[in-house]
């Protein structure tokens, strides 16, 4: 199933040592992006998307070297639903012709099963039908080369359970096999495919397969507006600010998948990520930025939900790219990380307020270790929320934001569910709900979150922890307040203002043509000093660390800012 080369080309590859079989690893499915909103509606044209054959070109020419393309099977229009389940002939010719298409183009494809509701709710009903399927697609695509993958299922969710998963997933594998020995298989998780699932898998012992996680987080920015989510207003105008917190967030919640897929030698691709058109363009080309490059760094290969409906790069109707879009995933360099000034407003020393919640016969401990706490789940029902750590008493503003870090470890892998919310019915998060996979090893975590909701003096922070039998220790936690949405300079402004000495020891002077806002904030964006409406004034710094730090000036009157770095010295 290798792709045909000439002899020339051949020996031309050997002699400059560059034959490498194509999908050796992840990477070399690179960027990648979904045809989404075509062929898993129930019709092509059922929601308004239909696909036009210029697309493939379009995608290739802007530099993609693969697809993913969707496929809603399981409709009677397609598909005998009743014994034998045969597949429509005029649909399947269809499918092939989308991808004969696009490997004429010289872009890899990948073709799952999208939207296979039963499997959903009634696996054990549809389990045949399923694989009579998977057998008659793996059988009439047998003759391509590895131009061509194969997904199983998109995002396993509800009746469907990770456990049940393994054992579909493996029966669909081996009626793949039979026609398709070599064929790479793309691996999903369930749960919504998602990162959590990563822990619950026991793929089969195949070198052919691919792991593929779908990432969409922060939910409350990315899903913005978007009312079938739920979401429909409260949280407009959410956006990402590439800061460090929101960097670590994405770093966090994708090391232990990264990890797995290297102990078991199997590349990684994020089949999906993406963020819908009611976020704000600058928010959506930052994250789309970051994601892309960071998921390049750690070799893994990626396709963008999606080409031409709500969270696309291009609009059909106008026949014109979404540019910043675009930039984000085929040209920007990864940018510097940016940062704002924080006021803490928590810092836990020991268990005082801390409670643990048991529920539906759930059964656990929780005692204090060091400045944090240890709990013990000695009885699970599996629902999380069954073990609750949670404490009240977190002051929260309408429209302020706020960064939750902390750090964690346990005697084996856990998943925990952090969030910040109301302490009294409905119980409704204002943060989203933050998977988190805590491991021996001590890991820092961070989530952060705009309160979209009138003032609460007492919002609780909650840590649902009842999904398995373990023990868990919470080292550390902080929440802070994000005071002001000013960046911190990478690099001094041209300067109006003065700072001296510099390098300075136990005393730091400032001056100012105008009235000014004055800040002294280490690299981490903390407010060690501030000095409102003022044009010259002075620090006790004997207690500051040695090491960099940024003193910043806010104009009065224009909001305007420059930014100075200082250094302090330790006393000769």
């Amino acid at each position: 199933m290798s792709r045909p080369y000439s002899k020339i080309q051949f020996l031309l590859f050997l002699f400059l040592g560059l034959w490498i079989r194509p999908l050796a690893v992840g990477q070399n499915l690179g960027r990648g992006i979904n045809l989404g909103n075509m062929f898993e509606a129930p019709s092509e044209t059922a929601w308004g998307n239909p696909f036009k054959e210029e697309y493939i070109s379009q995608i290739a020419s802007l530099g993609f070297t693969h697809i993913r393309m969707p496929i809603r099977w399981d409709v009677p229009e397609r598909a005998q639903l009743t014994e034998p389940y045969t597949l429509n002939p005029v649909f399947l010719a269809r499918v092939k012709s989308v991808v004969d298409l696009a490997i004429s183009k010289n872009l890899y494809v990948i073709i799952n099963m999208h939207h296979h509701d039963e499997m959903f709710t009634n696996p054990a009903a549809s389990k045949v039908r399923f694989l009579k399927q998977w057998a008659q697609i793996s059988a009439y695509f047998k003759g391509y080369n590895d131009r061509l993958l194969f997904e199983v299922l998109n995002e396993p969710h509800d009746a469907l359970t990770p456990e049940l998963w393994n054992v579909y997933f493996a029966d669909a594998l081996t009626e793949i096999r039979k026609t398709n020995p070599d064929r790479k298989v793309l691996l999903g998780t369930a749960s919504y495919g998602g990162l959590g699932g990563v822990k619950e898998l026991n793929p089969p012992n195949d070198p052919n397969l691919i792991l593929s996680i779908h990432y969409y987080n922060p939910f409350n920015f990315t899903h913005q507006g978007a009312d079938w989510a739920g979401l429909k207003d409260k949280y407009i105008g959410t956006k990402w600010e590439d800061l460090t917190w929101e960097r670590n967030q994405v770093i966090s919640e994708f090391d232990y998948a990264i990890q797995w897929a290297k102990q078991k030698k199997m590349p990684l691709h994020v089949g999906e990520f993406g963020s819908y058109e009611l976020a704000d363009m600058e928010s959506r080309a930052r994250w789309t930025t970051y994601l892309a490059r960071y998921f390049e760094s750690q070799g893994l290969s990626w396709a963008y939900w999606e080409y031409s409906a709500g969270f696309g790069i291009y609009t059909p109707a106008s026949a014109t790219f979404k540019q910043p879009l675009v930039d984000a995933l085929v040209k920007n360099p990864m940018p510097a990380v940016r940062t704002l000034p924080t006021k803490n407003i928590y810092d836990m020393q020991g268990t005082g307020g801390w409670n643990l919640n048991l529920n539906s016969g759930a059964l656990g401990t929780l005692l204090g270790a060091g400045n944090g706490f240890k709990v013990t789940m000695s009885n699970v029902t599996g629902t999380a929320w069954h073990i609750q750590a949670s404490r009240a008493g977190f002051p929260l503003t309408y429209k302020k934001r706020y960064v939750v870090k902390l750090k964690a470890q346990a005697d084996k892998t856990l998943s925990i569910t952090a969030y910040m919310g109301r302490s009294s019915n409905p119980y409704n998060a204002y943060s989203a709900y933050n998977g988190l996979s805590i491991e021996p090893n001590e890991k820092e975590f961070s989530f952060i979150f705009t309160m979209n909701d009138p003032y609460d003096a007492n919002a609780r922070l909650s840590l649902d922890m009842g999904s398995a039998t373990g023990t868990l220790q919470i080292n550390s936690i902080q929440v802070d307040e994000i005071v002001e949405e000013v960046p911190l300079a990478t690099q001094e402004s041209p300067n109006s203002a003065q700072v001296f000495p510099n390098p300075f020891q136990d005393q730091l002077f400032f001056k100012s043509p105008e009235s000014q806002e004055v800040r002294l904030m280490d690299l981490h964006g903390k407010i060690r000093q501030l000095t409102p409406h003022s044009t010259e004034g002075n620090w006790d710094t004997a207690a500051l660390p040695e090491g960099t730090y940024l003193v910043q000036f806010i104009s009065d009157k224009t909001g305007q800012s420059e930014s100075h770095v200082v250094h302090k010295q330790g006393n000769k």
